[in-house]
């Protein structure tokens, strides 16, 4: 979505869920003893790790597209960038929704992403890196017979994603503080959206990884600003923003916090959560988790949501992790 778009409101964030209840899960909010105690602070996990295509991205990608279909009837095609995630609930969607879909992959894009974005339906159209595929995603929605639906940069998918945060105030309503995976901003801008929301103050942190410091750069420079990205673990987190993304605007003025997070961090949260919980949980999922545990963002005393926002990672990655 290349032109200047509001921003959604708790209003919307409430209408995506109704809209999408009946494909996309209520899932579980679980209190973490073991983090809890590594943290002194009370913290719940949000499982989007077992959520329908196995992460958050299917409540955006299905908000999104039944919008689309209510708004825009003619419209037979949707086209989207993806490192995987985004891509199977577009493909899950349009299966859903009786369109097509065109996915641009990265070459980093984890096969157990492929197979599904596959298995749904949809066609891959592979890149050398995420920029070159959102570029190209972006040059066919100007064909008036497709609509580009980005896996952040979009009302309807920021909306759909605030869904999760919306859960979780349901389930703990004392919540004070919320740390969620960054990578475009969808995610954390919809989060931001329902803590603002609530009377009374709630700390937003977003958690995105040093090998794609998007926001930590941007942020730091007042404007966005392209990054070289390097290889990761959170795949799903990894690449640049759309150089028009409302979602840097969002960020800026609703959240509190960003921190950066490590590789080796990545990695431990990854194996604890094996290890303590039984939770696979892939790179861009446990990047909050990685937050809290690399030390440097203190949420002692505090009652924390931290959301694990997806599972898909291959099982040799897994292996190495281990």
């Amino acid at each position: 979505m290349g032109s200047t778009y509001a921003q959604p409101a708790r209003a919307d964030v409430e209408a995506a869920s109704a809209r999408i209840r009946p494909i996309a899960l209520r899932t579980p909010l679980v209190r973490s003893d073991w983090l809890s105690d590594a943290a002194n602070a009370s913290v719940w996990l949000k499982l989007e790790i077992v959520q329908t295509t196995g992460a958050f991205k299917i409540r955006g990608a299905l908000n999104a597209m039944l919008r689309l279909r209510e708004a825009r009837p003619e419209i037979r095609q949707v086209v989207t960038a993806s490192a995987g995630n985004h891509g199977q609930a577009i493909a899950l969607a349009a299966a859903r929704t009786g369109l097509r879909a065109r996915v641009h992959v990265p070459a980093t894009a984890p096969a157990a992403k492929l197979d599904a974005i596959n298995r749904w339906g949809a066609e891959i159209v592979p890149a050398a890196t995420y920029d070159e595929a959102e570029a190209r995603a972006l040059a066919e929605a100007a064909d008036p017979s497709n609509a580009h639906i980005s896996a952040y940069n979009h009302p309807d998918v920021i909306a759909g994603a605030g869904t999760v945060a919306l859960e979780m105030f349901e389930d703990e309503p004392d919540l004070d503080t919320l740390v969620v995976p960054l990578g475009g901003g969808g995610l954390l801008t919809g989060t931001a959206i329902v803590a603002r929301s609530i009377a009374r103050p709630v700390l937003v942190v977003g958690a995105e990884v040093e090998a794609s410091p998007v926001f930590t750069t941007s942020l730091a420079a007042g404007r966005i600003t392209t990054v070289k990205v390097g290889p990761t673990l959170a795949d799903g987190l990894a690449g640049n923003m759309e150089p028009d993304s409302q979602t840097f605007g969002f960020v800026q003025a609703l959240v509190d916090r960003v921190v950066a997070v490590s590789e080796s961090a990545l990695g431990f949260a990854m194996r604890e959560l094996i290890a303590r919980e039984r939770f696979i949980v892939e790179g861009a999922g446990a990047a909050g988790v990685a937050a809290i545990l690399q030390g440097g963002l203190d949420v002692a005393g505090r009652r924390v949501g931290v959301v694990l926002s997806g599972r898909n990672v291959d099982s040799r990655v897994i292996a190495r992790v281990l």
